[in-house]
């Protein structure tokens, strides 16, 4: 994406200014010395390093989220093999369906010998919260519906973590498509390799810890913005909604019904200005 122009200055001597304005020269060993101090500083230099800066910046959250989803990839290609599916068939449920959660509750129902319409309803009830993150992203994801639709394909949690925290529509299409592709490319090929590598490791993923890689990434990308009193009351009243229907309700609801913790922010928000 090319960067925004950034005009220079032009210093006019001359035409348009008052003799008391005009800049005067100053001497110096070879004759008069302008003070091009202005004029030689380059603008376009200092955004474009700001822009690279803000471009690591993302890069670096994006690789974290990317690194943290590996073991996952691992997993779902053993559980795959595990669960009886052919490596096509394991390869194509990372390449079209791209659900993590969703491909791990149908591998899981079908390898019980559920019947596919039980894998579908759960994977439909699991990724009923893209429909919130399609709203939050949509604004930065703008362009043709077909381009549209293909970066459908990436609306991950990840890739929507990564984008909805940057300042800007932009770094927010930016940081959406950095994470998104990453996950892309790393989970396809993880599925590839854990099936090939780890289909008799069991629970080894388990036992080194590193499915906490995942929750771990995801909240470093959260802490930041709990500096703000309607944050905190979002993320605390939707973690205390997931926990209590955890034990209680289907797998996946938790999840969509945590999103109530917005409304009590904007209820908190709404007393406050009322108070004012």
């Amino acid at each position: 994406m090319p960067d925004p122009p950034i005009f220079r200055g032009a210093r006019h001597a001359g035409a348009g200014r008052t003799a008391g304005s005009a800049e005067q020269p100053r001497a110096g060993l070879n004759g008069p010395v302008h003070d091009d101090t202005d004029a030689d500083a380059d603008p376009a230099a200092a955004g474009a390093e700001t822009d690279a800066a803000t471009r690591r910046r993302i890069n670096r959250q994006a690789a974290s989220i990317v690194a943290s989803v590996a073991p996952f990839g691992l997993v779902f290609g053993a559980a795959a093999a595990t669960a009886g599916l052919s490596l096509l068939e394991a390869m194509g449920y990372s390449l079209f369906v791209f659900a993590g959660s969703s491909q791990f509750a149908a591998v899981e129902i079908l390898g019980d010998g559920g019947s596919v319409a039980s894998a579908a309803i759960a994977g439909l009830l699991l990724n009923v919260r893209s429909l919130a993150f399609g709203v939050v992203m949509a604004p930065a994801l703008a362009g043709a519906w077909w381009k549209r639709a293909a970066m459908s394909q990436l609306m991950i949690d990840e890739s929507t973590a990564v984008g909805s925290v940057q300042h800007g529509r932009r770094w927010q299409r930016y940081g959406f498509l950095a994470a998104g592709v990453g996950v892309f490319v790393v989970w396809n090929l993880t599925t590839i390799a854990g099936y090939i590598v780890f289909s008799g490791a069991g629970d080894l993923i388990d036992e080194l810890g590193l499915d906490a890689a995942g929750p771990a990434a995801f909240l470093a990308l959260l802490w930041p913005r709990l500096s703000r009193r309607p944050a905190r009351i979002a993320a605390v009243t939707g973690a205390l909604i997931a926990l209590v229907l955890i034990p209680l309700a289907p797998a996946g609801i938790p999840i969509v019904a945590a999103m109530g913790g917005v409304l009590f922010a904007r209820l908190d928000g709404s007393r406050r200005g009322a108070a004012l």
